[in-house]
């Protein structure tokens, strides 16, 4: 929305306060909607009708149901980011530099943030999405392996990338079963047990780079 520098002092802050918070009641109307009836059956009328807001405001802020969708999935992948990179960086502050007690420090984070962010994660669970969705997640997956593999200092080898892979993969699946927990206690119990799995098969000779001392990538 383009900045209005002819508005009284205060008036242009107002303008982008009212556009956010629009944004926001429109996202979470659409994450409700998606919710119960996948991307396909959802329509923009029902979102808008449950925002309070109008067709026009919709595709003013998003262009359509797909950007819609994909703009709460850039929500949740962000946060996800976030809180692993939060938990990785405080476990440096403490001291820590094995590149696999960082990582274990990063799963705790975005395993956490799948309990608490469950409500918005589970629409990207099995579900449907608009067209280019499933490669969209692809790509962010592999940039996901890429940056897990910095952070461990694995080998270029084909160990290195399938052990990455492995850990990788107990992460994203631990998190689709602590967003389907039942409870905090449920959630906690899978994420102790992925953790223990990631350090059991982390845990490779000096040879193999994951065990090494040295700075690794946020």
């Amino acid at each position: 929305m383009p900045r209005d520098t002819s508005a009284a002092p205060g008036r242009s802050s107002w303008k982008w306060s009212r556009t956010g918070e629009t944004r926001r009641v429109l996202l979470d109307a659409a994450r409700e909607v998606f919710a119960e009836r996948g991307f396909a059956d959802a329509s923009v009328a029902e979102v808008v009708a449950r925002a309070g807001s109008s067709v026009g405001s919709l595709y003013h802020h998003f262009g359509g149901k797909s950007e819609l969708f994909l703009a709460l999935w850039e929500d949740w992948q962000s946060s996800q980011e976030q809180r692993a990179a939060s938990a990785v960086a405080a476990a440096r502050r403490a001291g820590e530099r094995r590149p696999l007690a960082l990582f274990v420090a990063g799963a705790r984070g975005f395993l956490r943030g799948s309990w608490e962010g469950r409500a918005l994660g589970g629409l990207f669970v099995d579900k449907d999405g608009p067209p280019g969705f499933e490669l969209m997640r692809r790509t962010r997956g592999h940039e996901w392996l890429r940056q897990n593999s910095s952070l461990l200092h694995a080998p270029d080898d084909a160990i290195g990338r399938v052990t990455v892979a492995v850990l990788t993969t107990i992460i994203g699946e631990a998190g689709r079963e602590v967003m389907a927990s039942r409870s905090r206690r449920e959630a906690e119990a899978i994420t102790d047990a992925a953790v223990a799995m990631i350090e059991r098969l982390g845990v490779l000779s000096d040879d193999d780079g994951l065990t090494e001392e040295g700075p690794a990538a946020v």
